[in-house]
């Protein structure tokens, strides 16, 4: 009966730390969403990298502490030691930080220099920051009379969502685009300063008014991913989100033609 229950516990406690990783932040969560890139993958094992470096200095210091005040409290030692400091022990307590951190550094900058690797991007991705939503441009979509793909991305209110749909997330237009494809996003701002970020993409990057910031991404898996606005923009702040839902190639080929049909279609009509 005890293996039984064991057994529950250990299958309750497995099924609850699977469901927190998601492309979406779920209520109470307190671990990172399932990565979808290389970066976001990476900066997921240098945190845990970290964190047991982390874990390891807290249980010592701890340690440390609780047995200088046992050991040196007044009432154990009627008289003050004469020894005022300690030349080895210095010594050791400030190369021992020094190789930690130097263990932290390494991957740290594997990492810095992977996301600002330059690419041959396959497609680029233009986001506007507005007050209070953003739009987007596919340049190298350009159609009639230089006129790109290009549509704004809006809050879906709460009282039009729909079921299975997240609260303050989701968006009348997706960004749409391709798994296995290098992307660039080039982000901006056309007011104030904004942020575009997507957790389970490992990106956010500033969106500054008059300047263009560039990131890159390679997603690895079909899937809707949700990001909200970084940097505090106004009244509406926490209503500006992002969706990007990565498909297939020969399905976001569809996307594209399907919108470029119907923006030839809007333009002839005018």
């Amino acid at each position: 009966m005890n293996l039984m229950l064991l057994g529950t516990i250990l299958l309750v406690a497995i099924s609850s730390t699977t469901t927190v990783y998601a492309d979406a932040a779920l209520p109470w969560q307190i671990n990172f969403q399932d990565p979808a890139t290389p970066i976001a993958s990476a900066i997921v094992d240098l945190h845990h990298k970290i964190f047991f470096f982390l874990i390891i200095v807290a249980i010592f210091v701890g340690w440390m502490l609780f047995r200088i005040l046992f050991h040196f409290s007044a009432s154990r030692n009627k008289i003050p030691s004469k020894v005022s400091h300690g030349s080895l022990i210095e010594v050791i307590w400030t190369i021992t930080p020094s190789f930690i951190l130097l263990f932290i550094a390494l991957p740290s900058f594997d990492i810095l220099y992977a996301m600002d690797e330059v690419i041959d991007p396959a497609v680029t991705i233009k986001a506007i920051g507005h007050q209070w939503y953003w739009s987007y441009e596919y340049s190298d979509y350009n159609s009639l009379d230089d006129e790109s793909l290009a549509f704004d991305s809006y809050m879906v209110p709460e009282d039009d969502l729909e079921e299975g749909q997240f609260r303050l997330l989701e968006v009348d237009e997706r960004v749409v685009v391709p798994t296995n494809t290098h992307i660039r996003l080039i982000i901006t701002a056309a007011d104030v300063l904004h942020c575009w970020a997507v957790p389970s993409l490992g990106v956010k990057m500033d969106a500054v008014p008059g300047r263009l910031n560039q990131t890159s991404t390679f997603i690895q898996r079909e899937g809707v991913y949700y990001g909200q606005c970084s940097e505090i923009c106004g009244v509406n702040h926490g209503y500006m989100p992002i969706a990007v839902e990565a498909v297939s190639l020969d399905d976001y080929l569809s996307w594209v033609s399907s919108k470029i049909e119907m923006a030839e279609e809007v333009i002839q009509a005018i």
